[in-house]
């Protein structure tokens, strides 16, 4: 029983390095951002979940097959993200800043409100510090895999 106690230590640190398995960076508005890759369901399902820091140059890259309508929420989700909707060729299509966890249910949803292929999870607060304005473009620099 006692050689079972260390290994339970060790599971968060392996979940959060299977979302790693696709990182890379983006650029935008010349700003290099650090990103995880969420390429499958149960990357983007987890996503920045359980977090309790995001660095200001670092992100998480949600890639989806198609260009849809997305929502997001914040359930299990510990500090505040900015959420920016880009359609298949980089453009941003929409954004939400400054989401906040979710407390309590029914968590608020956040909509792209216009069809997205891609989302990126900042820290909160970075969309402004950065100027980031509907229309800007992404440059993204990493290794999909296969997206499913």
């Amino acid at each position: 029983m006692k050689r079972a106690l260390p290994l339970l230590f060790l599971l968060p640190a392996a979940a959060a390095l299977a979302v790693k398995a696709g990182d890379g960076y983006v650029t935008l508005r010349g700003h290099r951002i650090t990103v995880e890759v969420a390429a499958d369901d149960a990357s983007r399902a987890r996503g920045l979940m359980f977090r309790d820091r995001l660095a200001a140059d670092h992100g998480m890259l949600f890639v989806f097959v198609d260009d849809a309508p997305r929502e997001f929420w914040m359930k299990n989700t510990r500090i505040p993200l900015d959420m920016l909707f880009f359609d298949a060729a980089g453009k941003l299509v929409a954004l939400q800043r400054d989401a906040q966890p979710c407390r309590q249910d029914p968590c608020a949803i956040y909509p792209s409100n216009a069809p997205a292929r891609y989302v990126l999870e900042l820290a909160g607060g970075s969309a402004a510090r950065l100027g980031v304005a509907p229309g800007d473009v992404l440059s993204i620099h990493a290794d999909f895999g296969e997206v499913r």
